[in-house]
């Protein structure tokens, strides 16, 4: 899946090792998503052994594609690392749109048998992923909240745009006191992005603290991006079934963990250049997938010692630097 970027079936056959047909090759391909060991648990215990110690920041999003006239849509819930999302837990939703209440908490709930509360520094959402009893359960749990919520929605007694309409670009606006969001007494905080929407944010954090938080929600967009076409071109798969979705996604998400996690590594060694308009000239996952290519198909001996590196949790965040600050 690495070498040949893709998970289409005809596009990993050509990389399988043997000397089958390549139809015989596509056929063992489709084996591996029916294997019913590659379980959730499976998943959920690899991924969590290589975070970083300490908390960690947990990302909550939807993902989402047509196969014809099928819509596939996955609900995902992952670690921040690096200025992208690791997806820990996921499952793929039965209606196009938005996730259902209890669809979070299950993935929330499941999560929390191996990674419990203490190691949450909290969870980051989009305005989608709002409500009174998902707010409840989230404060039940002891997990800690910044989540954006609509210009519509009731902050007390006046909405949210009525509390920060006057808002400017560049300013930073918090409610004096706690008020009620969806019955929860939570601090808001307001600015406006530099497209001008309104950005309002109930949290459970200092002013300061949450703005640094929730600029990396978007770390969970770097990731899907490159789950997709910049990375292992997911939407390609002709996979519909919702058992056999969940265990591609899984694979993909080691794949791609496993090229985050040896560009992290080379970075420290050989910083990847800056281009003039400030930004990287390769991600942390391309530059990492370039090296561990060139490695299986080439290097054996350097494949063997990124074995050894890529069974170890990733090292801590080093500064500012690794912040995603787009909103």
């Amino acid at each position: 899946m690495i070498a040949a970027r893709s998970v289409n079936h005809h596009d990993l056959s050509a990389h399988l090792p043997g000397v089958s047909t390549p139809q015989a090759k596509e056929r063992r391909a489709d084996r591996t998503f029916r294997d019913d060991q590659l379980d959730m648990g499976f998943f959920m215990a690899l991924l969590v052994a290589h975070l970083p110690p300490g908390k960690v920041l947990l990302s909550l999003d939807r993902t989402n594609w047509k196969h014809g006239e099928t819509p596939i849509n996955f609900l995902v819930l992952g670690a921040v690392v690096h200025g992208f999302t690791l997806p820990l837990i996921w499952v793929p939703l039965d209606q196009a749109g938005n996730s259902h209440t209890y669809d979070r908490m299950w993935l929330v709930l499941k999560l929390l048998h191996v990674l419990p509360a203490k190691r949450w520094q909290g969870l980051v959402a989009d305005r989608e992923f709002i409500g009174a009893e998902w707010f409840r359960f989230l404060r039940r749990q002891g997990i800690k909240r910044a989540i954006r919520v609509r210009h519509s929605d009731l902050l007390d007694d006046l909405s949210g745009k009525e509390w920060f309409d006057h808002v400017q670009h560049g300013h930073f606006h918090e409610i004096a006191e706690k008020v009620f969001v969806f019955g929860e007494l939570m601090r808001v905080v307001a600015t406006r992005s530099p497209s001008g929407d309104l950005v309002i944010i109930a949290t459970d954090f200092s002013v300061r603290k949450t703005w640094k938080l929730y600029r990396l929600r978007w770390s969970v967009e770097c990731t899907f991006s490159s789950f997709k076409t910049r990375g292992f071109d997911l939407e390609r798969t002709g996979i519909t079934d919702a058992g056999r979705l969940r265990r591609l996604f899984g694979l993909v998400t080691l794949a791609w963990m496993f090229c985050l996690q040896l560009g992290v590594w080379l970075s420290q060694t050989q910083p990847i250049p800056i281009l003039k308009h400030g930004r990287k000239a390769v991600s942390l996952v391309r530059h990492g997938a370039q090296h561990l290519v060139d490695a299986l198909r080439w290097k054996p001996e350097r494949f063997v010692a990124f074995l050894d590196l890529l069974t170890r949790s990733f090292c801590p965040p080093r500064g500012a630097g690794n912040e995603v600050v787009t909103y």
